[in-house]
């Protein structure tokens, strides 16, 4: 299987050699049984570390884009997601969020381990954000514990828009498992939810060591995209009245030119306002691909 594959001979040994994990708690993961191993999200690379310290397989939600790719690289890289134990999820919302529930509860009717990241997606600062609550729902449709997990240094390593990570150590830290069985049968009590999801949000705070942020990570993500987007505007603004104040600078001085039957002066005049016009156009251009950048490494 290609999960053990990676694990043992092709990924993992290299991981455990430049990075040189660190554990702590290991002793909270059951040898046997479902359970879900919620975690904080600080890095693409959260999926590979956590994996690689513990002996059992651990299978992860991962966005539908990694496994809908065309062509050669698509194929590869959805063969390369399931490999290293990824399923598919919607994260649309609404039925697709269940369909990727129904996923969850799937691999833990089967005995094993199940990876969420209750914030929804990577932190966006390196502090920790709101949980959603399908790791509630999920821990009281399955009947199973939920052991925190906090990610040490991954946003060190592999920070957002890296994709070679940088070595350095990393390291993983368990809580005790928290056992919601007193809450059996309230699966669609919302308040119900909120304060199980609290409560693991609260356990992660504490082994992470994270400032907390009562919202959203997606929430935070979308204002700092619209504040990119908003001052790539400005900028995109601001070029462009600096190629009109050069076209309308350049005009004037072209027309002296001309008065004076000057032709050396009309020839240097002519590649200044090209020049000009070239680094206006260039930062106009440099704008748009900041505020490109910042939008694709917030997804």
């Amino acid at each position: 299987m290609l999960y053990w594959f990676f694990k043992w001979l092709a990924l993992g040994p290299l991981l455990k050699v430049l990075f040189r994990p660190w554990v702590e708690g290991e002793e909270h993961v059951p040898p046997r049984g479902a359970a879900i191993l919620a975690s904080n999200h600080l890095s693409f690379s959260d999926s590979f570390f956590l994996p690689l310290v513990l002996s059992r397989r651990i299978t992860f939600p991962a966005k539908m884009e990694y496994f809908t790719g065309s062509g050669v690289k698509g194929r590869l890289t959805a063969a390369f997601f399931r490999g290293v134990g990824q399923i598919p999820i919607d994260r649309s919302g609404g039925k697709a969020s269940s369909a990727a529930l129904r996923s969850g509860l799937e691999v833990l009717q089967r005995g094993e381990l199940f990876g969420i990241y209750p914030e929804g997606t990577r932190s966006p600062d390196g502090r920790l954000y709101r949980g959603k609550t399908g790791v509630a729902r999920l821990a009281l449709e399955a009947g199973v514990p939920v052991i925190p997990v906090a990610m040490i240094g991954t946003d060190k390593a592999q920070p957002t828009g890296q994709l070679i990570p940088t070595v350095t150590r990393i390291g993983v830290r368990f809580g005790a498992p928290i056992d919601f069985s007193r809450y059996a049968g309230m699966q669609h009590d919302r308040h119900v939810l909120r304060a199980m999801t609290d409560e693991i949000m609260y356990a992660l705070m504490e082994l992470s060591g994270q400032e907390y942020v009562d919202e959203y990570a997606a929430t935070r993500k979308q204002r700092m995209v619209e504040s990119a987007r908003a001052r790539a505007d400005e900028a995109l603004l601001r070029a462009r009245e600096l190629q009109d104040q050069t076209r309308v600078k350049a005009d004037e001085a072209l027309e002296r030119a001309r008065e004076l039957g000057d032709p050396a002066r009309l020839k240097e005049l002519g590649d200044q306002t090209r020049a000009m016009a070239e680094e206006a156009r260039s930062k106009a251009e440099e704008a748009l691909a900041k505020a490109k950048d910042r939008r694709s490494d917030q997804d």
